[in-house]
């Protein structure tokens, strides 16, 4: 059988692997200046946890687990004989696959609210999974860098979360655009437009405009049953760059005035800190998860076309659906995946990242090899990463395997090294030989 892999899953080289750690020591080190702490939840929810919190196209996306032993034992019958598998799901499988990291954080306040404190500020670094058409940048297994706070309705926060965005790709030598709005502002929108009961219709098309422009967002809009007059006052709307702008059409929109009272609170924190990259109003965004309640971030790269590489935004009752009301939470995602890209394609990650051990050991014969082993338990005692050919093999073939895995040094021992207990150290880049002892080498790589 020819070996191979699901569609939208990927395998990852040692290299490969050092540069997403890049990316996520990164994302990690600037979560912890913040205050946020680590959690994980598991691999799987209930499907009870995860339907229903994303939209019709998310439970749609779900990757469901079929239940143990004989799942078709209690399996719909009717929906069976029919050929309704989106009845029959709900009867052979009652766990998925996480979609993203915000529901079972949700779900997790819930569980552990007696131990946890409020404002509760954690970051989540996990997999998620996702039934999606593969793509570039789209893959059905990604990770998601999240970071939460819950317990506080400060729109503090918010400025708080789009500085750690600033900050990352800053860090990251990534340029990029900070897109924010407010679900009320869209609510807004609906209302100036006299079309409140086809609200999420509305999003779910302005949020594509990137994608399929203007004319597509009419067809849409226009297809949901949406008259060319409120359509006309949609564009509009979207259109409109400032504040100051959206006020006048706002008049007798409760939702949209809120939307536009909390941007401003936003930015009464937010101009008073400086940002590397630009912080602006898009009122096209919209975010298709339908549990955002206020502030709304995307975040685009500027010098690649790879769609948004992160975003996030304010839900007030995430928890309530578990039970718990009156929990407000704010939270962005990074998306790693398409961050890789953005790096690889700019050459934007460090020259010298590497994995590999610092030094390896060449010996020239049984007795240096043996001596050599010992070497290497000193040097790792020293904290100094470091290997052994397997072998007193023959030293061209010794120091091709040296070169081939880049390792910058090479520590070469035979018995006249034994005798003089001074071993000959390569730098493999420069091609300099020192003739030290031990206790030296230590010394000098320690230092490096």
């Amino acid at each position: 059988m020819k070996p191979g892999i699901p569609k939208g899953t990927r395998d990852f080289s040692p290299e490969q692997l050092v540069k997403r750690n890049y990316i996520f020591s990164t994302i990690r080190n600037v979560f912890k200046t913040y205050g946020y702490v680590p959690i994980e939840t598991p691999t799987m929810e209930n499907l009870s946890t995860l339907t229903g919190k994303y939209g019709e196209e998310g439970d749609r996306l779900l990757f469901k687990i079929l239940n143990n032993g004989n799942f078709l034992a209690k399996a719909d019958k009717e929906a069976l004989a029919s050929g309704d598998s989106a009845k029959l799901t709900y009867s052979i499988a009652d766990r998925g696959l996480r979609y993203d990291l915000t529901v079972p954080f949700a779900r997790y306040v819930v569980m552990h609210q007696n131990d946890i404190v409020f404002p509760f500020k954690r970051y989540q670094i996990q997999q998620v999974w996702r039934a999606d058409r593969p793509q570039r940048g789209r893959f059905r297994e990604f990770y998601q860098c999240d970071v939460d706070v819950v317990g506080s309705e400060s729109l503090m926060y918010e400025a708080e979360l789009a500085k750690i965005y600033d900050q990352v790709f800053d860090e990251l030598g990534l340029n990029v655009e900070i897109k924010i709005n407010n679900r009320k502002i869209l609510f807004g929108i609906a209302e100036a437009a006299g079309i409140e009961d086809k609200f999420v219709d509305m999003t779910i098309a302005i949020d594509k405009m990137d994608k399929i422009g203007e004319e597509g967002v009419v067809k849409e809009l226009s297809g949901k049953g949406i008259s060319q007059a409120s359509i006309d006052i949609i564009l509009k709307v979207i259109k409109c760059n400032s504040l100051k702008a959206l006020e006048s059409y706002f008049e007798d929109c409760p939702a949209g005035k809120e939307g536009i009272a909390e941007l401003r609170t936003f930015h009464n924190y937010a101009d008073r800190i400086e940002f590397k990259n630009n912080l602006s109003l898009d009122v096209s965004l919209a975010r298709g998860l339908n549990y955002y309640t206020g502030c709304i971030f995307e975040v685009k790269a500027k010098d690649v076309e790879i769609g948004s590489i992160g975003g996030g935004g304010r839900y007030d009752d995430l928890t309530g659906v578990f039970g718990m009301k009156g929990v407000s939470g704010v939270g962005i995602s990074f998306g790693a995946e398409r961050i890789y890209l953005c790096l690889e394609e700019l050459g934007l990650f460090p020259e010298h990242l590497s994995d590999t051990s610092t030094v390896i050991i060449v010996a020239l014969d049984e007795a240096s090899h043996l001596y050599g082993f010992s070497c290497l338990d000193k040097l790792r005692k020293a904290e100094i990463s470091s290997e052994l050919y397997p072998s007193p093999a023959k030293m061209k073939k010794q120091m091709k395997y040296a070169n081939d895995r880049q390792f910058p040094y090479t520590l070469i021992i035979g018995s006249e090294e034994m005798e003089s207990g001074k071993l000959l150290l390569k730098d493999m880049e420069t091609g300099e030989q020192y003739k030290l002892s031990l206790d030296e080498i230590i010394q000098k790589l320690s230092s490096n």
